[in-house]
């Protein structure tokens, strides 16, 4: 595998946002994800749940509600607007205001013609979604409490509104009030406490199932208006409610945690009538649980704790399989940390500013597993602190260390950054080429002359960087037709390659001596989550989201024999079997046949001069070679060396210097600066 000194990273701080919202397009099997910093995460469900797109936030933008209606995007805030999302520039494509305070709620009719938001002032507002943009119809009749959460009736002929201590049922053409349902509040102290119903499901034989502050999720005839069934599931608050596509199935995500399933059954054998039995409880968050998708085959939730879970349903799926394995996405498949080979620093991407690190020395050598003593400790040069309300939507820092850019939805900015022993300075270069607006992506040249920024309908920017000015060169653009962005961009190191890939499982390659389009590498059905460019021997190495690895050479425009011969006898089971991306791939210049690659769990060290593993060999098998003779273990020597002795990667890199840079961020850390749970009773405390 070789020896590395490793540089091990533990200083960036790192903290994802709570998950707010959630939305799955049935259609299309996406999930969108809205945090509290206004962020809006698309995850893939077909493609082993890649995070394939990221909206970044913006200050003072919330994100409360998001809905679906085909394939376009709304979210609704309490900032009173509604937001239709770009989907291929990445960016909010208008905002209307809705003119009734703060909205706590949004939901469309599946016809996908409506629109209808529940605000602050009590009114539940309509609007006409049109072809380019949603238009207000009218109000429905005024309530005088906000309206909190709301319920669209499949015919579209009826809306329930969830309030406080209440639910009212409204004609949806006419807009008055056919039913109010007065919801019981809690019992003993609880008694004098508004219920607030934070959620509410309309089915289609007009059964109306809420969920409120009080704990109780609530079955209601809503022909009749009368309570059928009262189920009391938590002492603290039910924040959210979902409903099976088939309605025979409902979840509750609580306060403390847990999400509760309620199916639609016969309570006995012999008992020919259905009702609604709880059946399942799920513990898998530490904190409220605010948002729920229930898919046809699993629950997915997220809340508090900011990890997304999808937890498969057992009598949907065949056991002990894949796709029956519970999935926790606590990182995101994407790089925040750029790293300067030969200058030894690294720079840390956050929504609001960058950290601009010098990593630190260590003096004399050890053996395997030794920690080395510290000659000089890491230091922060710089933070720089974003201009405007926008995130930061990517960053990249040249090998030299000697430029930085970032990007926001609105602007990119470049900065030129001088450092030696004692001072550190940093100057933003003024004039930038108009073309130059915003980016998807940036990655600078191996000699730090040129910039390259991914922009709109999948076309890369190029432009030429010096002392004294920045100078626009050329736009690159396929001929494919995709308009999807570009999320990876890779320039190689003699400087004349650069390979983008774009969420339609696109990778193109550009002659930058010629300044045009390559080739394009065959289509693969699965979205490439990592790619690189060998310095040695200029082959494009490309790992996809169902972890399946590719080598295509940019000479020949074809695969190579090692990537046909993969192919052919496929990969190892456990090594499809990971549930998190390999998001960085890298080379060891001492010896060309070495690929590192690495996910969230561990690093790998591919050997492609060894023979591939077999079917029935061990995957991870160091610790066992390490025992054996020397003639046993060249035998016994596959091509996958894989170190699981670093957690929660966020950056696998390797210096000019031969040493190695591996970024942590341990979960535990981020647990412990998230607020407190809810409190709960333990036994004998």
């Amino acid at each position: 595998m070789g020896e590395f000194k490793v540089h091990r990273v533990r200083f960036f701080d790192y903290m994802p946002s709570a998950i707010r919202a959630m939305a799955f397009n049935s259609c299309t099997e996406r999930l969108a994800v809205a945090r509290s910093d206004g962020t809006v995460e698309i995850f893939n469900f077909t493609d082993n749940y890649f995070q394939e797109k990221v909206i970044p936030g913006q200050d003072g933008r919330t994100v409360e509600a998001l809905c679906w209606v085909g394939q376009r995007l709304f979210s609704a805030g309490l900032n009173g607007e509604i937001t239709e999302y770009h989907l291929e520039n990445l960016r909010p494509r208008y905002a209307v205001e809705a003119y009734g305070g703060p909205i706590w709620t949004i939901t469309s009719n599946s016809q996908g013609t409506q629109l209808a938001v529940g605000c602050e002032d009590g009114t539940v507002k309509i609007f006409a979604i049109l072809e380019e943009r949603i238009q207000f119809q009218r109000n429905l009749n005024r309530q005088k409490g906000r309206i909190i959460s709301l319920g669209w009736h499949p015919s579209g002929a009826q809306i329930a509104a969830g309030m406080t201590d209440m639910i009212a049922v409204f004609d949806a053409e006419t807009g008055h009030t056919t039913h109010r349902l007065l919801v019981e509040r809690g019992v003993g102290a609880s008694k004098n406490k508004e219920v607030v119903v934070w959620s509410i499901g309309f089915l289609s034989n007009h059964t109306i199932i809420s969920g409120d502050s009080a704990g109780k999720v609530q079955i209601w005839d809503g022909l009749t208006g009368t309570l059928v069934r009262s189920y009391l599931v938590t002492r603290w608050d039910v924040l959210v409610l979902s409903v099976s596509q088939d309605e025979s199935s409902v979840i509750a995500g609580t306060s403390e945690g847990t999400v509760i399933q309620f199916q639609f059954i016969s309570s006995t054998v012999d008992q020919h009538e259905k009702e609604w039995v709880r059946t399942r409880t799920f513990r898998n968050h530490s904190h409220d649980v605010r948002a729920l998708i229930h898919t046809g085959t699993a629950v997915v939730s997220g809340g508090m704790d900011t990890q997304l879970v999808v937890r498969p349903l057992l009598d949907k799926v065949e056991r002990n399989t894949q796709e029956s394995a519970l999935r926790k996405i606590a990182f995101p498949h994407r790089s925040l940390v750029g790293c300067a080979k030969k200058a030894g620093l690294l720079l840390f991407q956050f929504p609001g500013h960058l950290e601009l690190w010098k990593l630190g020395e260590s003096e004399g050598h050890g053996k395997p597993g030794d920690c080395l003593p510290v000659k000089r400790k890491p230091e922060k040069l710089i933070e720089l602190k974003r201009k405007g309300e926008d995130h930061i939507c990517c960053s990249a820092l040249s090998a030299c260390g000697g430029w930085l850019a970032y990007s926001t939805v609105s602007s990119v900015c470049l900065y030129r950054v001088q450092y030696n022993s004692n001072n550190i300075g940093i100057k933003k270069v003024s004039k930038l080429p108009k073309e130059l607006r915003s980016a998807h992506q940036l990655c600078f040249s191996s000699d730090s002359s040129k910039l390259f920024a991914s922009s709109r309908q999948s076309s890369v920017i190029v432009v030429a960087v010096n002392q004294l000015e920045c100078k626009y060169l050329h736009t690159l653009q396929h001929k494919s037709g995709s308009r999807q962005p570009v999320h990876l961009l890779f320039a190689s190191d003699d400087g004349k390659w650069l390979a983008t890939a774009n969420t339609d499982c696109e990778i193109h390659i550009y002659n930058l001596h010629k300044l045009k389009l390559h080739c394009m590498v065959p289509v693969y059905s699965s979205c490439p989550t990592a790619i690189a460019i060998h310095p040695v021997t200029s082959n494009l190495i490309s790992v996809h989201a169902d972890q399946q690895i590719f080598e295509f050479s940019l000479v020949q425009k074809e695969y190579t024999q090692w990537s046909r011969k993969l192919q052919t006898q496929g990969l190892h089971s456990l090594w499809l079997e990971r549930d998190t991306p390999i998001t960085h791939i890298t080379f060891n210049p001492r010896n060309p046949d070495h690929i590192i690659l690495h996910d969230t769990f561990m690093f790998c060290i591919i050997d492609q001069s060894l023979p591939l593993p077999e079917v029935k060999a061990v995957l991870c098998n160091q610790m066992t070679l390490k025992s054996l003779p020397v003639p046993e273990r060249i035998g016994q020597s596959h091509a996958f060396k894989i170190c699981k002795n670093f957690q929660h990667l966020m950056c696998v890199s390797l210096l000019e210097d031969l040493s190695l840079v591996v970024v942590e961020r341990p979960l535990l850390d981020i647990m412990s600066q998230l607020p407190a749970p809810v409190h709960q009773k333990k036994f004998a405390t």
